[in-house]
């Protein structure tokens, strides 16, 4: 019988500067309940945001508006721009001459855009892909609202889309993040899906901001679309949470496997050495067209994983010189 209530998890969201990965060792899942939700979180937040603002120290200047203090919109050319501030690749791309303008020092809102459904409860390494998607949004949620600008919140997975309207501050994150604490996990079938979140998005988001995406992107790619819309008025960063089981199939003979979100059921026999090559060739496929989807709509993507090293992986991401504003 499945329990009803999600595991105690960040017990003590300190981190071991005694492990290998000094940065990364946000503590997991511990069985007890010694901390409350509300502090759990908290905890984890004040964690969060001292190692990312030490992987990032100094006069850091990000790539994403929202994220720090240089500010770009993408959009099509129109007559009268300047000829230099032609973005060439996005153009070469999609085959339609689009500029790079720098928008005005202003309070800007980013809409951080979180997967809580069914696969994301899935994990084999240090942490489920929740708990690890749950950490990078409290990172950019920091990052988000540091400076002043506003942050909303959506969240998708459960029997319907949750939406907290921007406002200024890590308020409104923290108080979303609090109540999965509470929540069981979502289960079946009826689960809201990223198209609707994203949907949602759409036509809530007013003027150029960032929205960032932390989620798996498993599944069916019905939310291609409504990404590519969003990626022509905004600055789009999609956070892929993955874990690293789940593109390889171990040799463990006869198994039964459930899909969290169908419920679809299939038993296999893991030690067919070429159903194994295929599951991997398979997920080698999904692989390529998601980072192709990315790609053909100028979304900025970075991979964080359930290995431990995610918020590493993040920071590594937005050091990154090159990366479109």
């Amino acid at each position: 019988m499945k329990s009803t209530r999600r595991p105690p998890r960040w017990d003590d969201p300190r981190i071991d500067d005694h492990v290998d990965s000094p940065y990364d060792r946000v503590a997991h899942a511990r069985a007890t309940p010694a901390r409350a939700p509300e502090a759990a979180i908290r905890a984890l937040d004040l964690t969060v945001r001292k190692r990312i603002d030490g992987l990032l120290s100094g006069d850091h200047r990000t790539a994403l508006p929202g994220l720090g203090t240089e500010l770009h919109q993408l959009r099509a050319y129109v007559p009268g721009d300047d000829v230099r501030q032609i973005e060439w690749n996005v153009t070469a791309r999609t085959g339609e001459p689009h500029v790079q303008v720098q928008l005005a020092e202003r309070s800007l809102t980013t809409w951080l855009v979180l997967d809580t459904s069914p696969s994301m409860n899935f994990g084999t390494a240090m942490m489920r892909k929740l708990d690890a998607a749950e950490g990078v949004a409290l990172a950019v949620g920091h990052l988000a609202t540091r400076r002043g600008n506003r942050l909303g919140v959506v969240t998708f997975g459960g029997p319907k889309v949750e939406i907290l309207p921007p406002r200024q501050g890590r308020t409104g994150l923290l108080g979303a993040l609090t109540t999965l604490e509470r929540t069981a996990p979502a289960d079946g079938p009826d689960a809201t899906t990223l198209a609707e979140a994203l949907g949602r998005v759409a036509g809530l988001a007013r003027g150029a901001g960032l929205v960032a995406v932390v989620a798996d992107f498993r599944g069916t790619r019905d939310w291609e679309a409504p990404l590519g819309r969003l990626a022509h008025r905004h600055a789009v960063l999609a956070i892929e949470v993955a874990d690293p089981r789940e593109e390889v199939l171990p040799d463990i003979g006869e198994v039964e496997f459930i899909d969290p979100e169908s419920g679809r059921v299939l038993r296999v026999d893991t030690s067919d050495r070429r159903l194994r090559e295929q599951f991997i060739q398979r997920a080698k496929e999904e692989r390529r067209q998601l980072l192709a989807t990315f790609q053909r709509h100028g979304v900025e993507h970075v991979r964080c994983t359930t290995e431990g090293h995610w918020l590493r992986q993040l920071a590594g991401f937005l050091r990154r010189p090159g990366v479109r504003k």
